[in-house]
């Protein structure tokens, strides 16, 4: 089951960081197809937030195709989006852990570590972008020598 956690001032609609942070779980393969979500009520008490806002979350999963509504049962996860490489036993997910442990060692708090990734993220993606134009060769690097 997830815990969903409402970050106010982050300027991020709460219906929003409900939809990320249930895409977050599918990716990590912490949500799979046939788990059931908490329900609009459960959610509410957790998150002190409105119902509707709940609602127009899981409405728009629905439209996404990555969950399902049942009258009377429940919302239940319909697609996956797990890769191998991001679940919780993933050699490479360890790896990231360590470092984000590291990361917070040194002082870091959660925004300097996201903008840490975000940051190489964008270096690793300009580079990939200019090296298909250069080379028209569209596949992704699946390393970097050093």
């Amino acid at each position: 089951m997830i815990d969903y956690r409402i970050e106010r001032g982050s300027g991020v609609p709460a219906y929003v960081q409900i939809v990320e942070q249930t895409e977050r779980a599918l990716r990590m393969g912490t949500l799979r197809v046939g788990d059931k979500l908490p329900t609009a009520k459960e959610v509410v008490a957790a998150t002190a937030i409105n119902p509707n806002t709940v609602l127009r979350a899981y409405r728009d999963m629905e439209q996404a195709g990555l969950v399902e509504l049942r009258r009377g049962l429940g919302t239940f996860v319909t697609r996956s989006l797990a890769r191998p490489a991001a679940e919780d036993d993933s050699p490479l997910r360890g790896e990231l852990t360590d470092w984000v442990a590291r990361a917070r060692a040194a002082g870091l708090e959660r925004a300097d570590v996201l903008a840490l990734v975000t940051a190489a993220l964008d270096t690793y993606d300009d580079e990939y972008d200019s090296s298909t134009r250069a080379t028209g060769n569209d596949r992704r690097r699946t390393h970097d020598p050093a």
